[in-house]
């Protein structure tokens, strides 16, 4: 006898006793017998939905409620509560439902006060989290990249990709953020990721591709693990650092994709709602056990200043952990090397002029000259053209020379060393005898690998 399959329950209900709280909530006082009725119908609803769940995901997109993803079919008025997207985590207590009633009752369409997260945090709601579907305008043309690297050619790389994107996707989807797979990949990272040539020639030249928030975070985790070492740090502060760098971003796992890969300018209601991401990541980090204790801090920090600007507002004055500068170092390197939508990807030399301009009033000087120092202007894995016309993959480079690396000539074909070159060499007079003069795009038909393997 085949078991009968129960068919998930119908969200709808949640939204609708919502909606009609969040109306009362508008007409009578707290503790009004019509609003406790109401209270405990929905409380009653999230309570079935949740019941050996870890987390629950409503979303109504064009007029259709989804349940983590799953569409309903049929009329219902699901307009009353509004906002589009609405999670719950398990724990959560009536008082946290009767605060989100007043505080959507109190929401306008196009509100310029304090974000809904923020209200919500201060009413100590914090197994539930909202969000608007935002309207993009995509009508103008913009450059498609691919979501990461192609044709990754280390292994060690290509395995903590995968990890990484299976983390951040079951926390997209409301589940738990997974530590054990996390410490896997910081040891993968420490251990051998950053040990590779190949990889970090993926890592650290120019990224033909869109970095989106796991490869993107994989990435920054590296580079920080590079400065950290540079800054002679020892093994148990670089693990903390990697653990930190890696989770940085984790809160735009509940901000809208369409969002956050939207080409062009956003509008103030849109920014405002990436920049909480920031916010939802501390949270999630915080509630999070296993972790370092200042993982939440960093994921918190890490688009605050050394001046103590930024966000999110966290007071006038208030200096970003020593974490947290390091992983804004590591950040915007990351973010405009690679690709965007609606720009191509800034090459390394001009993306270390770039830290420079930022270094005393948004970044740390110190740390920045230390990134410089550790990666060089033309990092592993460059093509490269020299003031002698010679076209050639930057294979090594030099302590305290971050213009002059070793290179490795290619031929026409682009698959056959041709002699080495140091550009450190002088000549008699003490003058280079050759300078880099340009990064040149990555081509296809090069064989980063193949180089680099060679002049291991």
């Amino acid at each position: 006898m085949t078991a009968r399959v129960e068919p998930p329950a119908d969200p709808r209900r949640i939204l609708s006793s919502l909606g009609a709280l969040r109306a009362l909530a508008g007409t009578y006082p707290a503790g009004h017998p019509m609003i406790a009725d109401k209270l405990r119908e929905a409380d009653e609803a999230v309570r079935q939905h949740l019941h050996g769940r870890d987390a629950i995901r409503i979303d109504i997109i064009h007029g259709v409620v989804h349940l983590d993803g799953i569409p309903f079919d049929g009329d219902s008025d699901v307009r009353g509560i509004g906002v589009d997207s609405i999670h719950f985590r398990s724990g959560v207590q009536p008082e946290e439902l009767q605060a989100l009633a007043e505080v959507l009752w109190q929401l306008k369409p196009d509100d310029a006060a304090e974000p809904v997260s923020v209200s919500l945090t201060r009413r100590q709601v914090r197994h539930i989290t909202v969000g608007r579907l935002v309207p993009l305008d995509t009508s103008w043309r913009a450059q498609q990249w691919t979501d990461r690297p192609a044709g990754v050619l280390d292994p060690d790389y290509e395995e903590s990709l995968a990890l990484a994107q299976q983390t951040f996707e079951q926390l997209s989807t409301g589940r738990a953020l997974d530590t054990v797979t996390v410490r896997d990949l910081v040891r993968l990272l420490i251990s051998r990721v950053a040990s590779s040539n190949v990889a970090l020639a993926h890592i650290l030249a120019v990224k033909q591709y869109e970095n989106l928030t796991y490869c993107h975070s994989v990435n920054v985790a590296v580079l920080s693990l590079l400065l950290g070492r540079q800054l002679r740090l020892d093994n148990e502060t670089l693990t903390a650092l990697v653990e930190a760098a890696l989770l940085h971003d984790v809160g735009k796992t509940r901000i809208p994709l369409d969002l956050i890969k939207k080409p062009g300018a956003l509008d103030k209601r849109e920014r405002r709602m990436v920049e909480a991401h920031t916010i939802f990541g501390a949270e999630i980090l915080v509630q999070t056990e296993g972790l370092g204790p200042v993982t939440p801090l960093v994921a918190l920090e890490h688009h605050r200043s050394v001046a103590g600007s930024g966000y999110p507002d966290l007071g006038d004055g208030v200096v970003p952990h020593v974490f947290s500068q390091i992983v804004s170092v590591a950040d915007i390197y990351e973010a405009v090397t690679g690709a965007r939508s609606y720009q191509a990807p800034t090459p390394p030399e001009r993306a270390c002029l770039l830290l420079a301009r930022l270094a005393g009033e948004k970044l740390n000087g110190a740390l920045v000259k230390a990134f410089v120092n550790a990666i060089t202007f033309f990092p592993i894995g460059s093509l490269v053209r020299t003031s002698r016309d010679e076209i050639g993959l930057v294979i090594r480079t030099a302590t305290g020379e971050p213009l002059h690396p070793v290179i490795s000539l290619v031929d026409e074909t682009l698959q056959t060393p041709a002699g080495e070159i140091d550009t450190t060499e002088r000549d008699a007079s003490g003058a280079y005898c050759r300078h880099i003069v340009e990064t040149l795009p990555q081509r296809d038909s090069l064989n980063v690998a193949h180089f680099l393997t060679a002049a291991a």
